[in-house]
């Protein structure tokens, strides 16, 4: 089974938002809209590239390619929300939410910066009246983000996850719940 790491409420979501993108397309051209079917493949091929380019600030995936998609299309797709932002029909970013979890968000590492993680989290906000998530503690990038964001830490562990690596849960409440 996949946990951790973001494939499960014990889990960990990673950073975004770090660098900018070169591209001319416009962040009001990039759009979230809930995953299709035919791109679940193409989602779980942009958190592998995603997690990667966080190596070494964060712990390397413990399940082979072949299993990460295997997660996106059996478990993850059919039981959470998937939202993507595309550009020229490519991924460029994504977002699951599963209940009141944010479960994943992840921005391709070329587009990191340009705003497309804060859209998602303003999106998960408008849908959900509180959200909770895991990041690993030494991703102080994403630590950063949340923080913004106006999620406050309320929990640590030393390692209780698949990578063994200390994570941080956040929680976000909206004004007046």
């Amino acid at each position: 089974m996949l946990a951790a790491a973001g494939f499960s409420q014990s889990g960990s979501t990673t950073w975004n938002d770090a660098r900018v993108n070169d591209t001319a397309e416009s962040l009001a051209d990039l759009t979230p809209r809930r995953a299709r079917p035919g791109e679940v493949r193409s989602a779980a091929d942009l958190w592998l590239r995603a997690r990667r380019a966080s190596v070494p600030q964060i712990p390397p995936p413990v399940h082979s390619d072949d299993e990460v998609r295997a997660y996106f299309e059996t478990v993850l797709f059919p039981s959470q929300e998937l939202w993507v932002v595309a550009s020229q029909g490519q991924l460029v970013a994504l977002m699951a939410l599963g209940g009141d979890w944010l479960e994943q968000l992840y921005v391709d590492p070329a587009w990191t910066g340009g705003g497309l993680g804060s859209r998602l989290v303003d999106l998960a906000k408008q849908r959900r009246a509180a959200l909770d998530l895991w990041t690993f503690q030494a991703n102080l990038g994403a630590r950063n983000f949340y923080e913004r964001h106006g999620f406050l830490v309320v929990a640590t562990t030393e390692g209780d996850n698949e990578e063994g690596a200390p994570d941080v849960r956040y929680h976000w409440q909206r004004p007046g719940q």
